[in-house]
């Protein structure tokens, strides 16, 4: 008799919204015939944040039971869940309080972990995690209008996972927070540039950027990898191997090769972060894309309705600027220990080069917008800059936590087995 399968499916969620993105994808399993394998038994995991929407527990826990009749056992954490969970680590796991509060403390790292760590404790072999505002469908710009393709994103990854510690599809819509600009003589485009290489990394370029501004902000699915239908290995590129936090698969059938996510406090970055520790992980590219609507702007979706056209983002709204602004401070929080991590001989120079261009450039920017907070970006940059060091030892000291909980579980299975 074959062996089941133990297929986690998570969210770390703010919103409310979530459970129409869950509703999606569950019509996606049944379209994909996943969910009439006897082999194949699906858990949800749902990490909660109440403080994102002022929401209450019930917003995330109460789901209809139509979305919920092919999942074996749902799981929801929150804050009293998180609290039981830390618990565990120091009385069971011999933790001290500060190794627990690295790994399920604040921010969606936490949040990711206990996921993970609530898995590895009821032997879920196959964990995706998926974003509440991406949705499994790609776009193309093939002809004079989108072309919207579905995706089996979840089939996708279970065809390849076995052969691999990681695996993670692509994403097409609205990836970057970065709007269409229009230049003009208080912001001219080579000041533009020298800011999005202050805060740029291996992810965030200004080629790239410049390639989706002149698509109106958006980044269509390329056609050359729907066709070819093909996993494809991760390079290490500068210490670092390219991941993104959704449609994102972890192997656990062995948790000795599981690693823990981190960030800065009140940063993001955790997929960024746990890319560097990959050098010697299988991490695979799957020919699966979901559809990022950052801006919120096409929910629609979920109901079928595939637009011809997809609208240009412009600077022109107070929301659109507001989220550029927050991913401005929230790439800038967690440059320094990017950079510390992954060239760290060359670190003082480069933070020096990020000081100059951030000087240089964010009083335009602030002209532009008409909004004196830019400035707060340079001084999150210096902030994070002295803390590096410290910020380094506690991703240090995470990782080792984090090795205290699968050495344990490794040693329970063994001791299972045995008898």
């Amino acid at each position: 008799m074959a062996k089941e399968i133990n297929v986690g499916i998570g969210f770390a969620t703010g919103r409310k919204s979530f459970k129409n993105v869950l509703k999606t994808y569950m019509y996606n399993l049944k379209e994909s015939e996943l969910t009439e394998s006897d082999r194949i038994k699906l858990h949800l995991f749902v990490a909660y944040d109440l403080h994102y929407e002022n929401a209450e527990p019930e917003d995330f826990v109460h789901i209809e039971t139509e979305c919920m009749e092919d999942i074996d056992r749902a799981y929801f954490i929150g804050e009293k869940e998180t609290r039981k969970a830390t618990e565990e680590l120091v009385s069971q796991m011999g933790m001290s309080r500060k190794e627990a509060g690295l790994l399920f403390g604040e921010g969606y790292a936490s949040k990711r972990n206990i996921i993970v760590y609530e898995a590895l404790k009821r032997g879920i072999d196959y964990l995706i995690f998926l974003d509440d505002d991406e949705y499994p469908v790609a776009v193309t710009k093939s002809r004079q209008t989108a072309v919207w393709g579905g995706q089996q994103v979840l089939r996708k990854h279970l065809e390849h996972i076995r052969n691999a510690d990681i695996t993670n599809g692509y994403h097409c819509g609205y990836i970057s927070p970065i709007p269409f600009i229009s230049f003009n003589d208080v912001l001219q485009e080579k000041d533009f540039r020298t800011l999005i290489e202050a805060l740029s990394n291996d992810i965030v370029n200004w080629d790239t950027i410049k390639t989706v501004m002149k698509n109106g902000g958006v980044t269509y699915a390329d056609t050359g990898v729907l066709v070819k239908d093909e996993a494809e290995e991760v390079p290490e590129i500068n210490r670092a191997k390219f991941i993104s936090g959704s449609n994102l698969t972890l192997n656990l059938t062995d948790p000795d090769r599981v690693l823990p996510f981190y960030n800065p406090p009140n940063a993001r970055g955790e997929d960024t972060f746990l890319g560097t520790c990959l050098a010697d992980r299988t991490v695979l590219r799957v020919p699966a894309y979901t559809f990022h609507d950052g801006f919120g702007a096409y929910q629609h979706l979920l109901l079928g309705v595939l637009p011809t056209n997809l609208s240009y983002i412009k600077a022109d709204t107070k929301q659109v600027v507001e989220r550029f602004y927050k991913a401005c401070v929230g790439w800038i929080r967690y440059k320094p220990l990017y950079v510390y991590i992954t060239d760290r001989e060359n670190y003082d120079e480069k933070m020096a080069e990020v000081r100059a261009r951030l000087k240089e450039t964010l009083p335009k920017v602030c002209r532009y917008f008409g909004r004196d907070d830019f400035m707060n970006v340079l001084e999150e940059f210096e902030q994070y800059h002295r803390n590096v060091r410290q910020h380094y030892r506690d991703f240090q000291d995470t990782k080792a936590a984090w090795k205290k909980i699968t050495t344990q579980l490794v040693s329970r299975e063994k001791r299972k087995t045995a008898i």
